[in-house]
């Protein structure tokens, strides 16, 4: 799930996760920087509005595109599930865009010694990047 306090108006904007269904790929109260109305591919990972309840917005891996939207799935299989395995295809107007990046806060409480700030420094902010093999494992199985 994501927490978003408005509307997105502009390009890019910041969400905040909360949950486990992402993990490892995401964690519990990463920032993430979202293009919205950026161009999607199967393996992105996306936010989007959940289909049975349009005021919660998710971020789930875009798994395959099939008629009628998009087949998405969380990246943590032991997470409730809470994607296209409960809800089925995503429409596409409810896919709303792209991560391209996460960043993660310093814990509170964690020591600001040098060696933790630049520890934090170093792993704080990634790009979240397409797993294109995805949609390959699912057709395999």
């Amino acid at each position: 799930m994501v927490d978003q306090g408005r509307e997105p108006t502009a390009m890019f904007g910041v969400a905040e996760v909360t949950g486990l269904s992402m993990v490892p790929t995401l964690l519990h109260r990463d920032q993430l920087l979202v293009h919205y109305g950026g161009q999607l591919r199967v393996g992105d990972v996306a936010v989007l509005r959940h289909p049975l309840q349009q005021d919660l917005l998710i971020v789930k891996r875009l798994v395959d595109r099939r008629d009628g939207g998009w087949w998405v799935l969380g990246d943590n299989p032991d997470a409730e599930v809470v994607d296209s395995r409960a809800f089925g295809v995503v429409p596409a107007e409810l896919v709303l865009g792209r991560v391209r990046a996460r960043y993660r806060p310093i814990r509170a409480g964690r020591q600001r010694s040098a060696a933790v700030v630049l520890s934090w420094l170093v792993s704080a902010v990634r790009p979240v990047l397409a797993d294109r093999s995805v949609s390959r494992r699912l057709r395999a199985r």
